[in-house]
């Protein structure tokens, strides 16, 4: 199943434009971040309520009897798959920084995505966006040349990428022909400039203040930073992440909310 969308490329992406929502929004969160018998996350639940699974491929976490039992349980609930590669840093969740060239960005999302294919394909499905996963999301969103790699890697696949709109993700996707679906985040703060405040443990949200951020995002209202800055913030796809301790509760407050 693919199901990704394709934002108007007619549109102003500038980030002082409205959000562009006039395509379905759908709701994805990070799945199979388990290892061998440590469970991760609340999959089995949010796979009946999301649209989009990003699968991890086995750097951050992951490993390969839980890329086939997510992907399984993906088809089995009808939602599309995307390749959710991460920096080869198990203990820290792949949300620790690295210093890397563009050529082993390529490689290491060509390494997962490609793994994340052979499972796909077992399964009757398609691969349908990449979305990287913590450090190397925020690093590819603050470095075109990086970035330049990754959408290297979406082209060579022919999907989508998933990513924040008004950064280099959006800026080197629209350079490179790459269809690009912009992100908004209802479990994570944004920072005054509009970059996402990762947390290394993550926290409850409160559904009703995420039902409330998308219902206001989707009338075309700003999302507020942490200091009180209005953000006017593009999307097409709305992010739930499977590892917060109330992820159901949220994804069904946000669900609610899209219908």
């Amino acid at each position: 199943m693919q199901i990704n969308v394709t934002p108007d490329t007619s549109a102003d992406t500038s980030s002082s434009a409205a959000p562009h929502v006039q395509r379905r929004v759908l709701l994805n969160s990070d799945m199979g971040e388990g290892l061998g018998l440590h469970e991760f996350g609340n999959d089995e639940e949010l796979m009946r309520i999301i649209d989009v699974a990003n699968v991890a491929c086995g750097y951050h976490a992951g490993d390969p009897d839980v890329m086939e039992r997510t992907v399984a349980l993906a088809a089995e609930h009808g939602v599309a798959v995307g390749a959710h590669p991460g920096l080869p840093d198990f203990v820290g969740f792949g949300r620790r920084r690295m210093v890397l060239t563009p050529a082993e960005v390529e490689s290491i999302i060509l390494y997962q995505t490609g793994a994340l294919t052979a499972f796909l394909a077992k399964h009757g499905l398609e691969l349908n966006h990449i979305k990287p996963h913590g450090a190397l999301y925020g690093m590819l969103a603050g470095d075109e040349e990086l970035m330049r790699a990754a959408a290297g890697t979406a082209l060579q696949f022919g999907v989508p990428f998933f990513g924040l709109a008004g950064t280099a993700h959006e800026r080197v996707c629209r350079a490179m022909g790459v269809d690009f679906v912009p992100e908004l985040y209802v479990d994570l703060n944004y920072g005054p400039a509009g970059e996402l405040l990762i947390q290394r443990r993550p926290a409850p949200t409160d559904p009703d203040a995420a039902a409330e951020r998308v219902s206001r995002a989707l009338a075309g209202k700003p999302v507020l930073a942490v200091d009180g800055t209005e953000l006017d913030i593009q999307f097409q796809s709305i992010c739930v992440h499977s590892d917060a301790p109330n992820s159901v509760a949220v994804a069904t407050a946000v669900r609610a909310v899209l219908g």
